[in-house]
């Protein structure tokens, strides 16, 4: 195993990080929304259920090609 990860590596590593870093942000737009008082369709609940699902996406996506 060389010492420095490949191309391909890097690229999956980095959708990883990036794909769970958008999960966070949706989870946390959604917490945030919530506790200010925002209702079901609050544009922060929305906005943060389109980020979980973007980002569970990628994971699936890239699940799948490997």
């Amino acid at each position: 195993m060389s010492p420095v990860p490949g191309p391909s590596q890097l690229h999956h590593a980095t959708t990883r990080v990036l794909s769970l870093a958008m999960i966070a942000i949706g989870v946390a737009l959604v917490a945030r929304t919530l506790a200010a008082g925002g209702g079901a369709v609050a544009i922060g609940v929305v906005l943060g259920l389109l980020f979980v699902a973007a980002g569970g996406a990628r994971l699936y996506l890239q699940a799948r090609r490997s």
